[in-house]
């Protein structure tokens, strides 16, 4: 061992197995007798777990036995480990920003072969965090103070459940929505597999229960305009669009719909998907939170012109609700923590033209039938052709619409075949038709839901395993006249088969929102390759994003069903309030910093961060970095022209030393 000077660094090194992780390829033994050589090294180890409690203990031992004031330790990832590491260095008694963390497992060991080469490029890695850590500065960390309240984006069962979890936690709650009620496409559906559970009867009393909670400021009809702040201090402009409705006013009696010179409705009802009408002044529908009603400004004839007898104003009465001088109003409100449950849309059928969707009438997508067979739908519960009296004697539901298809979207939406089967059961309970399941693979890993098929089995639908090639109004025979024909190659009986079908059911996938990227971009997260609001880590963090202080919950994370969703709410809304409750935050201190007497105030380098943390002081004519805002990228700091920029954990001293002991042989 080294004995340096007092006023060389004492550096201790640690070597790490991890199992046979890294033992299996780096001959760690090797790589500690080595270091043990290298300059101010004091103390040099290898073990076998160094992240289990007697690892950290021999760390902390060594600390005050050998009185060290560098610690290195070669393992795995520092995404996993580098804060236990840093924890065990300051049970110690050591800052623990005198730490480095040389990773041998993903960087070595996993993407080698067992041989010396392996254990060399160990030995290589390890001087260089020798040589780096030398340099290390004790650093303090930072904290910032965490607001209270909470904004949850989106008014799906998500951002419902997340809401009630905090309001009855006791945060004040701000809940956007854009649509004119709460309820997501879960209010539109009837029942819920595998239980077949009123989907109304289990959402309602909890939009009810936002809609009166004390502490759920409710904002639909409603966009995040603009997000400023930090993790704790984030200020966040709503646009409140115009219902042309005063909502303290509207008691939800629906007169001036019953009123609205349309005296029969004319526009397609958005919530039925189009298969009813509305007219311009409606209530989305009868269990809309708030029940207010809406004037829709592209379809209402006074909006546009000014030129209506205005009965529903009339009816309206001495209540005088509506107001058709109201504008768009900005509301700013400052939260602690935001969560995005902003969800998924449907995948559009016609962009697979083969299987007729907007070409044959009777091809249905599975949200037209949720409303066909849902009671307070556009038929009553009836399920029946277009024309509106003709059941289905025959029905094919095609699967993986938009879903495990390179042509589409490679994903599998993980809800498909189950709210396949869902109305399969339904369609066969509404109409006694004869139903085939054309699909690929049957995924029902839920609880109770294997269980469900099974039942469906008993029930005598067909299951045809193949994926549909077309649907055609084309006959070949007396038995095809006036049906559509599915063509679909089963692949179990080894041919090709056209089946006969009154009724089409595409069972359309989940996609991400069209505007997912500006949402990403508007509150600075990231997204996935498919367009999925993305994770810090998909199993240790699911909620988490990279930006802290924003969690995202359901299904603008990916596709899953409601009790994913549900938990999936709970859990982003633990975290909000785990953050809440500690009051405080820390902040990592490898933040960048500004040498204001190198500084030219040239404004290179505040568009060049992606985080907006660096403003101008148009005062002293220098660049400021805001430490609550910045992340520690280095972007700034490599843009700097005159070098004014530094980083923490990231100086010249620190940086050019690692190089040069890697290089060194």
């Amino acid at each position: 061992m080294n004995e340096p000077t007092k006023t060389q660094p004492r550096i201790g090194v640690y070597i790490c197995h991890c199992g046979t992780n890294i033992a299996g390829v780096v001959d760690c033994k090797a790589v500690a007798e080595t270091a043990a050589q290298y300059p101010n090294v004091v103390v040099s180890r290898d073990y076998k777990y160094m992240c289990s409690d007697p690892g950290q203990a021999l760390i902390q031992q060594d600390i005050k036995e050998h009185k060290l004031d560098r610690i290195v330790v070669s393992s795995c990832s520092p995404l996993l480990h580098e804060h236990t590491f840093r924890g065990a260095c300051e049970k110690g008694g050591l800052n623990p920003y005198c730490f480095q963390m040389v990773n041998i497992r993903e960087h070595d060991s996993w993407v080698h072969e067992k041989g010396a080469a392996a254990t060399d490029k160990a030995k290589d890695l390890t001087r260089a965090a020798v040589s780096r850590v030398a340099h290390h500065k004790p650093l303090e960390t930072k904290t910032t103070p965490i607001h209270p309240d909470v904004m949850i984006v989106g008014g799906g069962i998500a951002g419902i459940q997340a809401a009630l979890t905090l309001a009855n936690a006791g945060q004040h709650v701000y809940l956007v929505e854009r649509e004119p009620t709460i309820g997501g496409y879960m209010a539109k559906f009837d029942k819920t597999f595998p239980t077949l559970d009123c989907a109304a009867c289990i959402l309602t009393p909890k939009m009810s229960a936002v809609g009166a909670h004390p502490n759920i400021t409710l904002w639909t009809y409603s966009e995040v305009a603009k997000v400023d702040g930090f993790v704790g201090n984030y200020k966040v402009v709503v646009k409140r669009k115009p219902r042309y409705i005063i909502e303290d006013l509207c008691v939800g009696c629906n007169e001036c719909v019953t009123a609205c010179v349309f005296k029969e409705g004319k526009f397609e009802d958005e919530f039925n998907m189009g298969l009813s009408k509305r007219k311009p002044v409606y209530m989305p529908f009868p269990q809309a939170t708030p029940p207010i009603v809406l004037i829709d400004p592209e379809t209402c004839i006074n909006v546009k012109t000014g030129k209506c007898k205005k009965t529903c104003v009339e009816a309206c009465g001495d209540r005088q609700a509506i107001d058709f001088t109201q504008k768009a109003e900005m509301k700013e409100v400052q939260v602690g923590t935001i969560i995005l449950a902003t969800g998924f849309q449907p995948f559009d059928a016609k962009r697979i033209p083969q299987y007729g969707y907007g070409i044959y009438p009777n091809v249905y997508t599975s949200l037209e039938i949720e409303r066909l067979v849902n009671a307070s739908g556009p038929t009553e519960g009836h399920v029946v052709l277009r024309d509106g009296k003709t059941k289905p004697k025959s029905v094919g539901i095609v699967h993986c619409v938009g879903s495990r298809d390179n042509k589409t979207h490679r994903w599998c939406s993980r809800v498909c075949c189950m709210y396949s089967m869902k109305l399969a059961h339904l369609i066969k309970h509404h109409t006694d038709a004869e139903v085939f399941n054309f699909y690929i693979d049957i995924r029902a890993p839920g609880k109770g839901y294997e269980e469900f098929y099974e039942k469906l089995q008993e029930e005598g639908v067909h299951f045809i395993r193949g994926r549909v090639a077309e649907v055609t109004d084309w006959q070949m025979s007396k038995e095809e006249e006036g049906k559509l024909v599915i063509r679909v190659e089963d692949t179990l009986a080894g041919f090709v088969r056209r089946i006969p079908v009154d009724m089409v059911v595409l069972a359309v996938g989940l996609e991400p929102h069209a505007d997912s990227q500006d949402v990403r971009r508007q509150f600075n997260i990231s997204c996935s390759t498919e367009g999925w609001f993305l994770e810090r880590h998909p199993k240790l963090a699911p909620v988490n994003t990279f930006t802290d202080g924003i969690f995202i919950a359901g299904a603008c994370q990916g596709p899953k069903d409601i009790p994913d969703t549900v938990a999936q709410a709970g859990a982003a809304a633990a975290e909000a309030l785990s953050l809440i409750k500690a009051g405080s935050i820390e902040l990592e201190p490898n933040t960048a910093f500004v040498v204001a007497e190198e500084c030219s105030g040239c404004k290179t380098c505040i568009p060049m961060c992606p985080y907006t943390a660096i403003s101008r002081d148009d005062v002293k004519k220098v660049a400021v970095i805001n430490e609550a805002l910045c992340k520690g990228c280095g972007t700034c700091v490599a843009a700097c022209p005159s070098g004014a920029i530094k980083q923490n954990l990231f100086d010249d001293d620190e940086i050019t030393s690692e190089i040069e002991a890697i290089l060194a042989k």
